[in-house]
């Protein structure tokens, strides 16, 4: 008869993810770090109870509930999602807090374990304490919000419900394909209830993390297909960071002479010097990547899913006759695009390609067009590094003072606004995983608790952050969490008095801005159109803890920027820059749609064009 352990609910989830292990290539990693949250009236007694007295089960007390989800999701990209954290959270608004980040994990395809409280399973006490009520079900709560944005989502009624659930839990968790955001829903009077566990429950259990091989049939077909074309490319998305495959890909590109464009989540799988690499593609690309492109007569994409930014709203392949293969280990990726679907591992594809194709390489007229589209990109980065604007330097300038700083190992980490599409574009990435772009979700107010994740990952790494006063307004307090955990970060805050990126998309949809500028209210027009906000963003970050100091231009960024490597706590760096100093676009279109009617000529001339452009839209069937 087998051994029990009689333990509550919550004491019983922590004894099993302490035990959680994965391997991949015959190297074992603990799957868990830790537990991320804030404690409340549907947690404290449960989880809470049960991390009291698991103190080798670390418990980082975080700021927000949202921003808890978000440290987990960086430390978990930047581990290749072999590892992650779980978060808890109460009942009510500190669940619901955590559904942007359960949104933003399941669409990067990132693994985080949720454990949001949740109402009295035995209901005779209600309604409790932020319970919604459901006229039309009892069994109706705030926590199957958490429904579409869950990989896998249950509600444990019952303590021994989890001898079933924790498997499930972690079967999702540690899927290359599948994995994303789950979610447990705990009902605070579960969570305390005791039950007789199999001691089994609590053993050591390694997960693997398999590398699928291709299909013989498929494989055999995209071989053919790239043998057979004349201006191949190849994009690479974040499966190929995931799938540690950066040593496989520099060797086929090596070989091959296919160039290579990158994605958000991709860039870094090449160096950004490596011959073959021609940077950033789609609608915040490169103009050597869109170019090609443009005429590309075979696409071969590496563990991407083809958002809208990568395909330029599917106007970035125009040759009529071109072509698709996918390499993704999920098939819901891999079929797009009608294209050969290639199901596996993206390092052992790769690997094998570079093999069957022994002899292959692009044509020498074809090389020599790649080369001196990079050579021209290469030169057309240095030119916006150094404008030489003044007083208040182009946020190009701002990067290539951040590039400058920066060590080949370092990371640099952005999510939302205009930061993105410049640092696609300009970011020179020397090694795996030095450019942490949320881009999936674009979600404002990742950058700081993100980059708490990736220092805790590597913690031999510096860690730049680059977002904009809009964004930092939104989420500013995990600054706090830095510096009670002692996690070094070096924030480099631009103020450009509001939403530049919006701003700017605003303009070129005619309506000129409205809304985007951080102004006061003008007494005379009632609009937000007066004086700009005194918000003193130094003496903030100071009041959280951090060094902070205001470079009033390019020298003293460049100053600020070498000081800050040698302090051991967080630092904010504030700089003012020229807003309307943009980089350009590079042959690249973004599909957002404008008023088909309106009183405004500027919005007429931006419908006329709209619909112009629309034209080059392509629905990729053959």
């Amino acid at each position: 008869m087998s051994s029990t352990r009689r333990l509550t609910m919550a004491q019983a989830i922590i004894a099993f993810l302490r035990n959680q292990y994965v391997e991949r290539d015959g190297t074992e990693h603990p799957f868990f770090a830790g537990m991320l949250g804030i404690f409340g009236h549907g947690n404290v007694a449960g989880i809470g109870q049960a991390l009291q007295q698991n103190p080798d089960f670390p418990y980082i007390l975080v700021r927000n509930e949202q921003s808890g989800v978000h440290v987990a999701a960086g430390f978990a990209k930047t581990n290749n999602r072999l590892r992650t954290f779980a978060c808890t959270s109460s009942i009510g608004p500190g669940a619901t807090n955590m559904i942007t980040g359960a949104a933003l994990a399941t669409i990067n395809r990132l693994p985080v374990l949720l454990l949001p409280g949740d109402i009295f399973a035995r209901r005779n006490v209600a309604p409790v304490l932020q319970q919604l009520e459901s006229p039309g079900s009892q069994d109706t709560g705030v926590n199957d919000c958490f429904k579409p944005v869950s990989r896998y989502w249950d509600r444990i009624y019952r303590p021994e419900q989890i001898l079933t659930a924790l498997p499930e839990a972690m079967r999702v968790l540690t899927s290359p394909a599948d994995t994303g955001a789950v979610t447990l829903a705990l009902p605070q009077d579960v969570q305390v209830e005791a039950y007789d566990y199999p001691a089994e429950l609590f053993e050591k259990r390694v997960w693997l993390i398999r590398r699928p091989r291709p299909d013989p049939v498929s494989f055999g077909r995209a071989v053919d297909a790239i043998r057979a074309s004349r201006k191949p490319l190849m994009i690479a998305g974040g499966g190929v960071l995931y799938s540690e495959a950066w040593e496989a890909l520099t060797d086929f590109a090596a070989r091959t002479g296919i160039p290579v464009g990158e994605t958000q989540a991709g860039k870094g799988s090449l160096a950004y010097d490596h011959p073959q690499c021609v940077g950033a593609v789609g609608a915040t690309g490169t103009l050597a990547a869109n170019r090609l492109a443009h005429d590309a007569d075979l696409v071969i994409g590496v563990g991407t899913r083809y958002s809208d930014f990568t395909t330029a709203s599917m106007t970035a392949f125009q040759n009529p006759q071109v072509r698709f293969v996918n390499i993704n280990v999920g098939d819901f990726d891999a079929c797009k695009l009608s294209a050969i679907p290639i199901v596996a591992d993206a390092r052992v594809t790769l690997e094998d390609l570079t093999e069957a194709l022994a002899g292959f390489h692009a044509s020498a007229h074809y090389a020599a067009q790649v080369a001196t589209l990079k050579q021209k990109w290469e030169a057309e980065v240095d030119r916006l590094f150094h404008l030489g604007n003044q007083p208040r330097p182009a946020q190009s300038e701002v990067i290539g003072a951040l590039w400058e700083a920066s060590g080949p190992r370092d990371i640099l980490l952005s999510a939302a606004g205009s930061h993105p599409g410049d640092l696609h574009k300009l970011w020179r990435t020397r090694t795996p995983n030095g450019y942490h772009l949320e881009y999936g979700y674009s979600c404002m107010g990742y950058e700081i608790p993100g980059a708490i994740g990736a220092k805790m990952a590597d913690p031999s790494r510096e860690v730049y952050v680059f977002l904009g006063d809009g964004t930092y307004l939104l989420m500013p307090t995990e600054i706090v969490t830095s510096v009670q955990e002692g996690i070094k970060l070096i924030i480099v805050l631009v103020d450009n008095h509001g939403f530049a990126s919006i701003g700017g998309l605003s303009q070129s949809l005619g309506s000129g801005g409205f809304g985007t500028h951080f102004r006061c209210r003008s007494a005379g027009s009632g609009q937000l159109d007066g004086n700009y906000l005194p918000v003193d963003y130094v003496a903030n970050a100071r009041s959280l803890g951090a060094h902070a100091t205001k470079a009033n231009n390019l020298a003293e960024l460049k100053e600020a920027l070498q000081k800050a490597k040698t302090l051991d706590r967080t630092s904010v760096i504030v700089v003012e820059t020229e807003r309307e100093l943009r980089v350009p676009g590079y042959d690249s279109w973004w599909d957002v749609a404008v008023a088909e009617v309106s009183e405004s000529a500027s919005v007429r001339e931006a419908r006329a064009g709209y619909e112009e452009a629309r034209k080059r839209e392509r629905h990729h069937l053959r």
